[in-house]
């Protein structure tokens, strides 16, 4: 987000509060999920709705970016049914020991962004292995 404006980060801050606020998370929960600075307190987050971007960190940064393809997931495993987005997210789920997802984000930070969306976004699970997902046309 570093190469951002002002309100485009802010529409991106919006645009993810929004999302943890439907999976109903505490701010201290958000807090943990973003990796926030000590300097942000759980009873100033609210500010991030409306007035003010996240911190233009590395660590914010990248998980803005996990939290918005799992956004971007959920959107193509349920297109027309956006309760089911977040029911997804609040149930428990074998694929990580009947614990739910938020609570695998929560609890397992960044690496459990991770689990989540390579759960979700096969693409995302294949690059991670190293391989590529661009394919070169034999010429």
């Amino acid at each position: 987000m570093s190469d951002l404006s002002h309100d485009e980060r802010l529409t991106l801050t919006q645009r993810t509060m929004s999302l943890l606020e439907s999976w109903n998370l505490s701010a201290s929960d958000m807090m943990v999920v973003l990796q926030l600075p000590e300097s942000v307190k759980a009873r100033n987050i609210a500010r991030f709705r409306e007035e003010e971007p996240f911190p233009d960190t590395v660590e914010v940064n990248r998980r803005v970016a996990y939290l918005l393809r799992i956004e971007e997931a959920l959107q193509t495993y349920f297109p027309r049914n956006p309760e089911m987005r977040d029911l997804w997210v609040k149930r428990g789920n074998k694929q990580f020991g009947k614990r739910a997802p938020v609570a695998v984000m929560v609890e397992d930070g960044e690496s459990g962004l991770i689990s989540v969306l390579s759960h979700l976004d096969c693409t995302f699970a294949w690059d991670l292995t190293g391989s590529k997902t661009e394919y070169e046309v034999a010429g």
